[in-house]
C-alpha cells in the first residue's frame, strides 16, 4: 500500500528473522502459483488492491544496453581464464559462451520477468568478486 501511494516503507521486512525464515522456505512456497514472491502475494491477496497484489515485478538491474551486456562478457570471459577462479569452476564454459555470441538467444527469463543474459553475466561476477573477496575454498 506505501508504493501504491508513493511512499517507500521496505523496513519491517529487512529483519533478519524474516529474511532467514523467507530464505529457507522451500521454493515451492517463494513461487506460490508460478509467480515470484507468490507466498507473499497470496498472503495480502485480501488485504491489498489487486493491481497491487498481482503487478509484475521490476528487479534490478534491468538494463539490456549491449555496452553493458558486452563490459559483462568481458569481466566473465576473464574469470575465465582464471585457472584459480571458483565462479569459473561452477559454469558450463560452453553454454555462457553461446550466450555470449547470441545474447538474444535466452527465450525465457531464468529468474522473474527480466533477468536475462547480461544478469546471468554480472551474477558470475558477483560471485566471482564475492569468493574472492571472503577467500573461499571448495572442500
Amino acid at each position: 500500500m506505501s508504493m501504491y501511494s508513493g511512499l517507500e516503507v521496505r523496513v519491517p521486512f529487512c529483519d533478519h528473522r524474516i529474511v532467514e525464515y523467507a530464505y529457507n522456505m522451500p521454493w515451492a512456497f517463494k513461487a506460490l502459483d508460478g509467480r515470484e514472491k507468490g507466498v507473499v502475494r497470496k498472503a495480502f491477496e485480501a488485504m491489498l488492491p489487486e493491481e497491487i497484489v498481482w503487478r509484475k515485478k521490476s528487479p534490478y538491474p534491468k538494463t539490456f544496453h549491449p555496452v553493458y551486456t558486452r563490459l559483462c562478457a568481458d569481466y566473465v570471459r576473464r574469470i575465465f581464464a582464471d585457472s584459480e577462479s571458483i565462479a569459473s569452476a561452477l559454469f558450463d564454459h560452453a553454454a555462457v559462451e553461446a550466450l555470449m555470441e547470441r545474447p538474444e538467444s535466452l527465450a525465457e527469463p531464468w529468474y522473474g520477468q527480466l533477468m536475462r543474459t547480461p544478469q546471468i553475466f554480472a551474477y558470475i561476477v558477483q560471485l566471482d568478486r564475492w569468493f574472492k573477496q571472503y577467500k573461499v575454498r571448495l572442500a
